[in-house]
């Protein structure tokens, strides 16, 4: 990619522009179509960034030609896509101004109604540890106070995408009472401060990575950048609670990055969003990301209810967690009550890296169906209807609990599912609760047939059984698309249905034009 630089370096100016736009390149032609002088000169267009690793480049196109420009670039056989830059956001739905700080009391530490909730103590007892350094969550946030007492001990160096600087300090304003150092802390405060907090993995390692500002936002680029960063130092799990309400295929790169992850064995646990709306029908990414080691989570509240505010979706959303009125770090050593999917997140993330503490040959898939499995059941609408429970997930992990994963899934009718089981024995015999919605064989390959819900049983030569949770045929009500195709026949990737009008008059065969 020297030559990618070199262009880059020709084709930066300093003249401010109306939009950015993701360039998503098939090959070297396709990429130099777009950094070189002349096609920058024709467009008036200013290459800002590049991004090796997904094959992007970040431009800002004049409003005055930003359809001509874009569909120049589709109509190359190099450029693969076209999306904007759109902007993506912190999911705490406490403002500032109603934000409680608690001052310190010595020798305790404070009351968390969550962590009592989930019996981390019970399951830290159970376990004989808390965790384990060598367990690396990355935090992708606005940031993290690093110098906290309660988080310092856990901390790695990060980096800062939003500044583009090592510095990755979590900065407050009155849109960010300090959103990354809060979530840090229900991840993995070390509880050892008094007056201070716990983590639900006191022990662990965390790597903190801006890209969301003060405000809470941030683009999607350096997004992206902060994913692959985590990959490339070798992160267990990504903890991410943000997101944006978007096309599928105007998040075509950020699903490419959150698969690049999941691709190497990361497990990335994402807020469902703080919106009261359905994901099932709602477009939130990445949240609906469409991989196995994704975990998406809804929040809960004390009473194991869902906040108003809560997203949720019997397809889509898997888990739920405590979220409402959590007790975590603040910037400056400081400690407050924030509520949301955000809240959420961190405390399933740091659920999964106790687990993985246990036993690092857990993958994501059967992580999540250990937390869907051995959950306390409520009345949220998510793929196991449930809360985690730390306690009840090590003591099943432990206990060598036969388990099915998937546990628990949503498939269209004619479409197939590969299931897999631990801690059960030779052969296996596997049977569906409703053979007129699924049938599955003996090798654990469960076909829909027709709309319907059913549970699926594995046994052994020894009468050991494992048993799936709810296995919904026909009830998708929403689809994430193609990924790495995006603009397909009626779908706008553009972020503005105008713009698509009009791009579509110049090139009336660009994919998402009418046929």
């Amino acid at each position: 990619m020297n030559k990618l630089l070199l262009m880059l370096s020709i084709a930066i100016g300093s003249q401010a522009f109306a939009a950015e736009f993701l360039v998503k390149y098939r090959n070297q032609q396709g990429a130099m179509a777009v950094l070189s002088p002349r096609t920058s000169s024709t467009m008036s267009m200013q290459v800002l960034d590049t991004h090796a690793t997904g094959n992007l480049i970040l431009v800002n196109i004049p409003e005055a030609k930003k359809a001509r420009a874009i569909v120049e670039l589709l109509t190359n056989p190099g450029i693969q896509y076209v999306v904007p830059n759109f902007k993506l956001h912190s999911f705490a739905s406490v403002p500032v101004s109603q934000l409680s700080t608690v001052p310190v009391e010595a020798n305790a530490l404070k009351e968390q109604w969550a962590m009592a909730k989930v019996q981390a103590e019970k399951a830290w007892e159970r376990a004989k540890n808390k965790g384990n350094k060598n367990v690396l969550v990355a935090v992708i946030d606005t940031g993290v106070d690093y110098n906290h007492k309660s988080l310092s001990s856990n901390m790695v160096k990060g980096y800062d995408f939003a500044q583009g600087d090592d510095d990755p300090m979590d900065k407050t304003s009155a849109q960010n009472p300090g959103h990354g150092t809060h979530c840090a802390g229900v991840v993995g405060a070390n509880g050892v401060v008094d007056g201070g907090i716990v983590g639900m993995s006191p022990d662990v390692s965390m790597m903190p990575l801006r890209f969301l500002d003060e405000k809470g936002s941030g683009d999607l680029n350096n997004g992206i950048k902060a994913i692959d960063y985590a990959i490339e130092k070798g992160a267990t799990i990504i903890s991410a609670s943000w997101g944006a309400e978007v096309p599928a295929s105007t998040a075509a790169p950020l699903l490419e990055a959150v698969k690049r992850a999941t691709d190497k064995g990361i497990i990335f646990v994402v807020a469902s969003g703080n919106s009261s709306k359905n994901n099932d029908t709602a477009n939130f990414f990445p949240a609906n990301a469409p991989y196995p080691n994704v975990i998406n989570v809804a929040a809960s509240n004390p009473s194991d209810a869902k906040p108003s505010w809560s997203n949720y979706g019997k397809k889509n959303v898997h888990v739920s967690a405590p979220g409402e009125n959590i007790m975590s770090t603040l910037p400056a050593d400081k400690y407050g009550n924030l509520s949301g999917t955000s809240m959420a997140t961190p405390m399933v993330a740091g659920m999964v890296a106790f687990l993985k503490a246990q036993d690092p040959s857990l993958t994501g898939v059967q992580i999540k169906a250990l937390l869907q499995t051995s959950g306390v059941k409520n009345s949220i609408d998510t793929a196991c209807n449930c809360r985690v429970d730390a306690f009840n997930a090590v003591d099943n992990l432990l206990s060598k609990k036969p388990l099915m994963y998937p546990a628990a899934a949503t498939i269209a009718e004619k479409e197939t599912l590969q299931l897999g089981v631990m801690n059960l024995g030779n052969g296996l015999t596997y049977t569906s609760s409703n053979p007129a919605a699924l049938t599955v064989d003996n090798n654990g390959l469960a076909t829909a047939v027709a709309k319907g819900t059913a549970q699926v049983t594995a046994k052994d030569s020894s009468g050991a059984t494992a048993v799936s949770l709810d296995i919904n045929v026909g009830a998708v009500s929403s689809n994430p698309g193609n990924p790495g195709n995006p603009g397909e026949p009626g779908e706008c990737p553009l972020g503005d249905p105008q713009l698509c009008q009009i791009a579509c008059q110049i090139s009336p065969t660009l994919p998402w034009c009418t046929k």
